[in-house]
């Protein structure tokens, strides 16, 4: 038998009861991102012992009682994650579309401000297939991975590190966070080695370890470290990491409570032809057997093998969910209902 559940997820406080759907359907009512990032910003209250949300947003646009009503339904979950560090892998749709990446940024200051531990790992592939363009030269992949020479990987170091990261920075700050932007190299964050087709993919690497020592300081201090998934070698040689892989093995070193992966898919699917065969829960041996039996095939396996890796490392839980869904990573954290699928050791 498979052994995965595709029944709505349970409180994490509670079996006797389930918070409202108005909850999840509340979301919706907010002012759309796009003008809330425009023309207002949320702002964090550090002291010694709490961080408080101080919405500056026009009141008008949603009733009073309502608001009220979804910062009640909240509180369990708030509760529950609060102190806790969540690594979240940013990518896919919601790094092309900026009305999602205003969501994504906007999800992601509101969990920091109410006490989450938010680290924050991203790649860049889009931006760096326009760029190589920019300079006539072909993007190719092997096997899903990106086939990098010295030349490609002079770009890919130029746009994750100094484009993409420093621009995620700057829109989390303007949302009213304070974030640093890292790569892997900084402070020997990640040190890479040779793929084992090196021959064929270049100056792709593995993780050969990690060292969260300078993130440390950063999360104690309510910051959002924002991390490129770019890496060195022992002599210092960059090579480009993928995300997923990067994002899952910083979760096993930092003792995270959550491993969350931003994917352009709906989650892990019983049937990869109907989005409504969603799998809501399962756990290691259930997706191994997916794996085994073909219903997780191709760009899946990477990623449903950094979640089982980050599990055996002691992750307490890792997500895929469907990064395309606006504020994906609220209804992941702070509902029954989630937004993808989570897998459990």
């Amino acid at each position: 038998m498979l052994a995965a559940k595709t029944l709505p997820l349970i409180s994490p406080l509670s079996t006797s009861s389930k918070i409202s759907d108005d909850f999840s359907i509340s979301f919706k009512t907010f002012v759309p991102v796009t003008e809330r990032i425009g023309k207002s910003k949320i702002t964090c209250l550090s002291s010694s012992s709490e961080s408080v949300i101080a919405p500056e947003i026009d009141t008008q646009s949603t009733p009073a009682q309502t608001r009220v009503k979804i910062l009640s339904e909240a509180l369990p979950f708030i509760q529950k994650f609060r102190g806790k560090t969540i690594v979240v892998k940013y990518g896919g749709a919601a790094m092309k579309s900026e009305a999602l990446q205003a969501s994504v940024i906007a999800d992601i200051v509101l969990l920091s401000c109410v006490g989450l531990r938010i680290v924050f790992v991203h790649g860049g592939g889009p931006e760096i297939n326009q760029w190589l363009g920019k300079l006539s030269i072909k993007p190719n992949f092997l096997n899903g991975l990106r086939v990098t020479d010295a030349s490609t990987m002079e770009i890919v170091s130029m746009v994750l590190v100094g484009k993409v990261n420093k621009n995620l920075v700057a829109l989390i700050n303007k949302a009213g966070a304070t974030a640093v932007g890292l790569s892997g190299i900084d402070g020997r964050i990640l040190t890479a080695r040779p793929s084992p087709n090196a021959a064929q993919l270049g100056f792709v690497g593995d993780i050969a370890s990690v060292d969260p020592s300078i993130i440390l300081p950063l999360v104690d201090n309510n910051h959002i470290p924002v991390i490129a998934s770019v890496a060195a070698d022992a002599t210092g040689k960059a090579y480009n990491i993928n995300a997923d892989t990067a994002a899952g093995e910083l979760a096993a070193a930092l003792g995270a409570e959550k491993l969350i992966l931003l994917t352009d898919v709906a989650g892990i699917l019983e049937d990869r032809d109907d989005p409504g065969s969603l799998v809501k829960e399962i756990d290691i041996k259930g997706v191994k057997k997916m794996v085994l039996d073909g219903t997780i095939a191709a760009g899946m396996i990477p990623k449903v093998n950094c979640c089982v890796r980050s599990l055996a490392q002691g992750v307490r839980t890792a997500s895929i969910i469907d990064g395309r869904l606006e504020h994906s990573l609220l209804l992941e954290i702070l509902t029954d209902e989630g937004a993808g699928t989570m897998i459990t050791g």
